[in-house]
């Protein structure tokens, strides 16, 4: 496996390196390592561009942390929990790494933070979907930055309801993934005084959709719900923009989906989908001017990963400058004391979980009359406060929550 690493310093700092950093940070450096599918199914959700935005963190922070110099090393997990596990074991005895940023497939996620926590060191969650990231599996070793699961199963049926969509109908992949999104939709729909009036499961993978699209139809519910993600979601919103489901008045709702499987679509394909979204490159100036550097810099713009990876690496280099030090539970207790307010968040906050939590959006694709321009593919309906966003404290089996 090809591993890149890359010193982002200069010479002056060079210089302070040989004459001694501050002794408080480990080997006289600050070490990241950058762990992401870097060429499979996740490449374009956080990939190449994800290590791109790190280093943009790392650039504008000025390449040093009190003189020490952030050096960046980066692999291809190739979705493998035993490549990442090998890998970041290597990082740490052989490397030194301090941190671990990207991790993306969540069993991926799982088998990391674990080695992780054994080593004492810090891992920065910014892809991953699993929620069990900070419940079940929790570790004071690392925190979830950007999403999970629980504000897309549960964040998106509330927030609809509350816009009008009262009855729903469901299409769930037949599989644990599948079965679970549809529990937690149907729990939810009900307690905002909603309804499920059918659900139809539909085997993993499928290719032809047009059987369940005509029965979501038929069923004239207010809403679909597409309990499934990957290929399923977008051949499922393909099938409904043929058969113009959300054209003829049902809201098309995709619990798993990112604006890179949007523009992937397209606003003609897409248009009219309603979904859960952490950040959106458009959503106000200050994200906007992040976004237009990021497109210098890449071509695309960024998904909510990518200013997660951003947002995340300011704040922990932030935490090393103010405690002088990069030892994980150090700095993990500075970020968790310390409110996160930038161009992806507003008022966050790191809890003992470490989930962080943070206002999330509902969300709807554009049609293409009101799309100006390529990426111009959401509009924001609602925005989600972080505490009911994310799974609260009072439900976590996380073995740092004080209940438990």
């Amino acid at each position: 496996m090809t591993m890149m690493k890359k010193i982002l310093t200069s010479a002056v700092a060079s210089a302070l390196l040989v004459g001694g950093a501050q002794a408080e940070i480990s080997d006289n450096a600050v070490k990241i390592g950058y762990l992401a599918d870097m060429s499979g199914t996740y490449r374009d959700l956080a990939g190449p561009n994800g290590l791109k935005a790190l280093e943009m963190a790392v650039a504008d922070f000025g390449g040093t942390v009190n003189d020490a110099p952030i050096e960046i090393f980066t692999a291809d997990d190739r979705n493998s929990p035993d490549v990442a596990s090998s890998t970041v074991r290597r990082w740490i005895e052989n490397d030194k790494v301090d941190m671990v940023a990207g991790l993306v497939a969540s069993s991926v996620t799982i088998a990391a933070t674990k080695v992780i926590e054994e080593n004492g060191k810090l891992g920065l969650v910014n892809g991953s979907a699993a929620s069990s990231i900070t419940n079940e599996h929790c570790t004071a070793n690392h925190i979830h930055y950007t999403y999970d699961t629980y504000p897309l199963s549960v964040g998106t049926p509330t927030a609809i309801v509350k816009e009008g969509g009262k009855s729903w109908y469901i299409l769930t992949a037949d599989y644990a993934f599948g079965h679970s999104l549809e529990a937690d939709v149907t729990r939810m729909v009900e307690a905002n005084g909603g309804e499920v009036i059918d659900t139809i499961r539909h085997p993993f993978p499928t290719p032809d959709f047009s059987s369940f699209i005509l029965q979501a139809q038929a069923s004239g519910a207010d809403v679909v719900a597409l309990a499934n993600a990957g290929a399923d979601t977008t051949n499922a919103i393909t099938t409904a923009s043929e058969f113009g489901l959300t054209q003829s008045g049902q809201t098309l709702a995709a619990l798993l989906l990112f604006l890179t499987d949007v523009h992937a679509l397209g606003a003609e394909t897409a248009q009219g989908i309603q979904l859960t979204t952490g950040w959106y490159w458009d959503m106000n100036e200050e994200a906007r001017a992040w976004a237009d550097r990021f497109m210098e810099e890449t071509g695309v713009r960024p998904t909510m990963v990518h200013a997660g990876v951003y947002s995340s690496t300011m704040h922990y280099l932030k935490a090393i400058e103010a405690t002088g030090s990069d030892d994980a539970q150090v700095v993990r207790k500075h970020m968790m004391d310390t409110p996160i307010n930038d161009m992806f968040a507003k008022n966050g906050r790191i809890r003992e979980d470490g989930r962080m939590v943070h206002d999330m959006y509902l969300a709807q694709v554009k049609t293409p009359e009101e799309s100006t321009s390529e990426w111009d593919l959401y509009k924001i309906l609602r925005t989600i406060p972080a505490d009911e966003a994310f799974r609260p404290l009072s439900d976590s089996k996380c073995k740092l929550v004080s209940n438990n």
